[in-house]
């Protein structure tokens, strides 16, 4: 008898449908075509032990299973579900007749309970979009495939359970999550605050205009100054995310297998904070089985390098297509997949190897060259898309002493939402552009344009400080989103300058 199920297949963040046909008929060899990868191959031993243990008899005749498109990849053991319940079928154990209306998914244990799976959210939306009335899936991902409208999500914990549904022996427990609650929950919530930060206001203003244009920002400066602790409360200032954001994020890290059980929809922004002995892959993504790397798990949130010249070199250059892109694209000989990666950079560095280069008070005991050697460890392509360079100094003790209340996340929070909506505004009739970041250079030459005195500041900066001829774009959209932060329809003196300051690395000598 010939039986169809139903399942998935995660190709990058998108799902594909999947038909899982088994056939049983006269003979005693088991048969899985359809391209299976060795954990589909294996699935055998765990779905006859799952069988028999939960009651059922394990036809010993001959059995197919076919992955049909046969000519994509199957990966992954959770086919385990779909193959035991179309053997079940396949042998008249349990009812075929509703199959057709599910997705069904899951890792079966040889005791037939059921692990979870990766992607349950993609899946859920692949099946919805395909017109199936529910999705069966193991109850640690119940949550994940529940925010999908128009789709019935049904946790189960083994396959008696599933067959019993089939049998009509037992209802399942539909999973309801409402999204804009679950969404609107602790969408302000934040473990960190720059409340908790005394000193380092310029610090903190230069984050600010960061989070206000999308801007990536490199700290500089000694050991202990702070730059771990601001950088970890970069995301408490930056606009909540939409739903749109939020489910594409919630995507990501449903395919990481990154969602806990009690998680259903990401409504924070991302945190990544990878140690510097991290490999290319990992970095950017891909492997045997492709998976996001850690720039796509920082999708619409923060990317945070901390002491970034101890990273390897060819760590850093990869990062390069996928900081000006915004995705990035892995290749293979039989598909390419591709992992969006629109997030902030803030990357943190000692000035120098001993760590008190520049310091106020401090001596710094490195030989002749060495601080060039250090910095030169960071390539001028990636340092040519980091917008500002902010040089962090100690903070004193007066003001670690200080009573007086800082400024609240929420406070400028506040700020950076307003600017941003200006940004939303300017650039409404272009859906790749959201940021003063994201701006080609055609488009910083219409948007930021500057009065005669502003050019000549600019020309006198560029000379006097020795900066660099790319440093140019990167001032003026830097000045563009320090007027939106101040309301500003024209990007005055005042901004230009402030902007140029914002630009340590890019002059000569800064090391001397």
């Amino acid at each position: 008898m010939l039986v169809k199920t139903y399942g998935s297949a995660v190709y990058g963040v998108n799902a594909l449908t999947i038909t899982i046909e088994v056939n049983i008929s006269a003979g005693t060899k088991y048969y899985m075509v359809g391209l299976p990868d060795n954990a589909v191959k294996e699935s055998l031993q765990r779905v006859a032990s799952a069988i028999t243990v939960s009651g059922f008899r394990m036809p010993k005749q001959k059995i197919v299973v076919n992955l049909a498109p046969a000519d994509i990849k199957k990966e992954g053991s959770s086919y385990d579900l779909p193959i035991a319940i179309g053997i079940l079928a396949a042998s008249g154990q349990i009812p075929c007749n509703e199959l057709e209306k599910y997705f069904i998914m899951g890792e079966l244990s040889l005791d037939g309970s059921i692990q979870p799976i990766k992607g349950a959210l993609p899946i859920a939306i692949q099946a919805q979009q395909d017109g199936f009335e529910g999705f069966i899936l193991p109850k640690q991902n119940v949550r994940e495939a529940a925010i999908v409208d128009g789709l019935q999500a049904y946790g189960v914990e083994n396959l008696a359970q599933v067959a019993a549904f089939f049998n009509q022996h037992e209802n399942l427990e539909q999973v309801k999550v409402d999204t804009k609650a679950e969404f609107l929950k602790n969408i302000n919530s934040y473990e960190h605050d720059f409340a908790d930060v005394k000193g380092q206001e310029n610090i903190k203003r230069a984050l600010e205009i960061a989070a206000a244009g999308g801007h990536n920002v490199i700290l500089i400066g000694p050991p202990g100054a702070g730059k771990t602790m601001l950088a970890k409360r970069l995301p408490t200032i930056l606009p909540p995310l939409n739903l749109s954001e939020a489910l594409e994020t919630t995507k990501i890290h449903s395919v990481a297998g990154k969602l806990s059980a009690a998680d259903s929809l990401m409504n924070s922004r991302p945190y990544r904070s990878p140690h510097h002995t991290i490999s290319d892959v990992a970095l950017v993504g891909g492997g045997i089985n492709p998976q996001p790397g850690e720039i796509s798990l920082a999708h619409n949130g923060v990317l945070f390098l901390d002491e970034l010249p101890e990273f390897k070199r060819t760590v850093l250059e990869v990062m390069r297509q996928p900081l000006e892109d915004r995705k990035v694209a892995i290749a293979r000989a039989r598909f390419s997949v591709e992992y969006p990666a629109s997030f902030m950079l803030v990357a943190s560095m000692n000035p120098c190897p001993c760590g008190f280069y520049n310091h106020p008070e401090k001596d710094c005991v490195c030989a002749p060259g060495v601080v060039q050697k250090y910095l030169s460890k960071i390539s001028g392509p990636l340092l040519d898309r980091i917008d500002l360079h902010v040089e962090v100094t100690p903070v004193n003790f007066t003001s670690l002493a200080s009573s007086v209340d800082a400024e609240k996340s929420g406070t400028i929070r506040s700020r950076v939402i307003k600017a941003r909506e200006i940004q939303d505004k300017r650039f409404a009739d272009k859906p790749n552009l959201h940021y003063n970041a994201q701006m080609s250079t055609k488009m910083v030459r219409k948007v930021c344009e500057i009065s005669e005195d502003g050019i000549m500041l600019l020309k006198t900066a560029m000379e006097r400080l020795g900066l660099s001829a790319r440093a140019y774009d990167r001032i003026l959209k830097v000045a563009r989103t320090i007027a939106d932060l101040a309301g500003s329809e024209n990007v005055e003196l005042e901004h230009l300058a402030e902007s140029i300051n914002y630009r340590s690395l890019d002059r000569d000598g800064w090391a001397g």
